[in-house]
């Protein structure tokens, strides 16, 4: 009975079991409310017992249910990911890329992987999207690119498939004539909280009412990391900054490393993360492209988070 159980009978248990109601499954798979309680009941016959209990106004997982539905939602989620990327294989090489890129992200890897890619795939226009926090998923959610690489934000939506590339150490700065630069040791939230923090905003509403990193009630949002890096060395305020970026600045004294009681031997860090949506994986040319942004390795002081 077992070898005649079908990946379909598998999706809507999972659906149902999510959904909590075979009507709620069967607008979810677009099929009627009776096909659905067919497809289970042959299912818990297969298997030789209830997998829902249909006493109640809606049908609950009994133990045993509860017991095989991860093992079924796994099973459901590789067969999407084998089609997906069986699909993938099919179309070939994609006929362009489209990256979203965290404004984290070095500038010089992020310029070497262009370089290389061009070489690579010729014919393969690229395009990019420089962007920060919820503002570089927004495009990969909307189908506007294929491939997100994340930092800013730490969150992976649910149906998107996470691989990590590498560190990038930050650190905290002030200019040199700023009140915060004579302050020796760690400062204490509460010295930090009387001056303004300079923060970079999303563009995007999907980080609406968040804040990460935030310590300061004094806030002057940037949409822009360029012009946060250039109120910093104006002495408008303080703020966290990739290492890569602003250590040009630290060697020449244009800006000055702080410490913070949260942070006392380093800045904070971004972990950056290539994403994808799980049924459109990146094809051979985005597969290609994600393995040069793993290749830099930050160098010099500092660490990460």
């Amino acid at each position: 009975m077992l070898d005649g159980m079908s990946m379909d009978q598998l999706r809507t248990f999972v659906a149902a079991a999510d959904e909590g109601s075979f009507s709620a499954a069967g607008r979810k798979l677009r099929r009627a409310q009776s096909v659905v309680s067919h497809t289970l009941a042959n299912l818990e016959l297969q298997v030789g017992f209830a997998l829902f209990d249909r006493t109640g106004r809606y049908p609950v997982l009994t133990d045993a249910g509860q017991a095989l539905l991860e093992q079924a939602r796994f099973a459901v989620g590789s067969m999407d990911a084998f089609k997906a990327r069986a699909r993938t294989l099919a179309e070939g090489l994609e006929p362009e890329l489209a990256v979203a890129v965290d404004v984290m992200f070095p500038i010089a890897n992020l310029t070497a992987a262009v370089q290389a890619f061009q070489k690579q795939f010729p014919t393969t226009p690229l395009r990019l999207y420089v962007e920060a926090l919820g503002a570089v998923i927004q495009p990969l959610l909307a189908g506007q690119c294929r491939i997100a690489v994340i930092g800013s934000l730490p969150e992976v939506p649910a149906d998107c498939h996470s691989e990590y590339l590498l560190d990038v150490p930050s650190v905290t700065v002030v200019a040199p004539g700023h009140p915060l630069a004579a302050k020796r040791g760690m400062i204490l939230r509460s010295v930090l909280e009387k001056h303004v923090q300079l923060v970079l905003t999303d563009r995007s509403s999907l980080t609406a009412g968040r804040n990460f990193g935030v310590v300061s009630p004094n806030v002057w949002r940037l949409a822009d990391l360029g012009a946060k890096h250039a109120f910093l060395r104006a002495g408008l305020g303080w703020g966290h900054m990739p290492l890569h970026m602003v250590q040009a600045d630290l060697d020449a004294r244009a800006l000055v490393r702080i410490k913070l009681e949260t942070s006392p031997t380093a800045g904070p860090g971004f972990a950056m993360h290539a994403i994808h949506r799980k049924e459109q994986p990146p094809g051979p040319a985005g597969r290609w492209f994600v393995q040069q942004l793993r290749q830099y390795q930050e160098a010099g002081p500092g660490g990460s988070v």
